[in-house]
């Protein structure tokens, strides 16, 4: 079968391609350009030229054809304008979920046409195909590589024309098939950061697109005036690096976007600020969360799980924990879980 392979130029995808040709797949390797030429000549160095250099030497190596495609414009019109808006909005957005839904495995999908019997990609996540031939999504076996918390906003459809070739594998057991297959990036670091930034700062980009608004940091529970800062867009509900005040540590625990104002607290975890629970959007749906006794959630990509319950019975489910978590923000992913089987998302909306 043809199978259209995405590289990104890490080890995770070049593996996932060297696995196929071994499987007796064709691939063809494709390249995505969505990197931002304005962001990139404005704020510094991207290393996607450096990434395509590795995508080359793998498929030389491997004997696979490469095709460069240009995904720029789409990128921007789906995924930038939306990430500006909803960081306007105070929320905070998670582009990396959407690449997937919208770019990935869709405008991609729509570009190739109909050559390909599949895609595939270096994602740590497994699809699984229910008695009904239905494809399930289920976690990888590496509980901090999982990526299912950035797949859980496609759809079934989507699922049953992708390959993960690597999903059933650990980090560690990627690593060393890279070295067994003597991949020319076998040593080469993991990339972090949002997809189309690369190693430039989020920070950076905010302030390209939105720049500076001076505004106050003021004490939740008096009304104290603490400090100023450079625009409510540079911050989130729970963070802590960065608000540079002394007697700490402060928290974020509020903004008010109309006053352009950041409210901060050293006391976050006491009883009066907890947080179990929130509504809940946009809600997309693998399989039905109603059925499942043992319901969990995660609130953001990571190993940390929360045991729920969730209240459909309105037009906007309401999500509730057992227990608190302080990160919960609107315009974030909640992603739902039935033990290794993820059931779908969610975007939080308030509280």
């Amino acid at each position: 079968m043809d199978v259209a392979v995405l590289l990104s130029g890490g080890v995770d995808s070049s593996v996932a391609l060297a696995l196929l040709k071994r499987q007796g797949y064709r691939p063809t390797a494709f390249y995505l350009k969505i990197w931002l030429e304005d962001e990139l000549a404005s704020l510094g160095q991207c290393p996607w030229e450096e990434d395509l250099s590795y995508v080359r030497a793998v498929c030389a190596q491997e004997g696979v054809p490469l095709e460069v495609l240009s995904l720029q414009r789409v990128y921007w019109d789906t995924i930038v304008t939306y990430t500006i808006s909803e960081i306007k909005k105070g929320h905070t957005p998670n582009p990396d979920v959407l690449c997937n839904s919208r770019i990935k495995f869709d405008a991609f999908l729509k570009a190739i046409g109909s050559t390909f019997h599949y895609s595939a990609s270096g994602h740590y996540a497994q699809v699984r195909q229910e008695t009904d031939g239905t494809p399930a999504l289920f976690c990888s076996p590496d509980v901090v590589k999982d990526q299912t918390y950035f797949l859980a906003h496609m759809n079934v459809e989507q699922f049953s024309q992708i390959l993960f070739p690597i999903g059933h594998l650990t980090k560690a057991e990627v690593r060393m098939l890279a070295q067994a297959y003597n991949l020319p990036n076998k040593d080469r670091k993991d990339s972090q950061g949002l997809c189309f930034l690369g190693k430039l700062k989020f920070s950076d980009f905010i302030k390209y697109h939105l720049g500076e608004k001076p505004g106050l940091i003021v004490e939740e529970e008096s009304g104290i005036v603490l400090g100023e800062h450079k625009g409510f867009w540079y911050y989130t509900i729970g963070q802590r690096q960065g608000l540079r005040l002394a007697g700490g540590p402060w928290y974020v625990v509020r903004k008010d976007i109309e006053r352009n104002v950041v409210f901060a607290s050293r006391d976050y975890y006491n009883h009066d600020k907890k947080r179990d629970t929130c509504t809940i959007r946009s809600c997309n749906w693998l399989a039905a969360p109603t059925a499942v006794s043992t319901l969990e959630v995660k609130l953001r990509h990571g190993v940390s799980r929360h045991g729920c319950r969730l209240d459909m019975t309105n037009a906007k489910p309401r999500l509730y924990l057992n227990g608190s978590d302080q990160g919960i923000a609107p315009g974030q992913f909640a992603v739902f879980y039935d033990g290794y089987r993820c059931l779908g998302s969610g975007i939080i909306d308030g509280w």
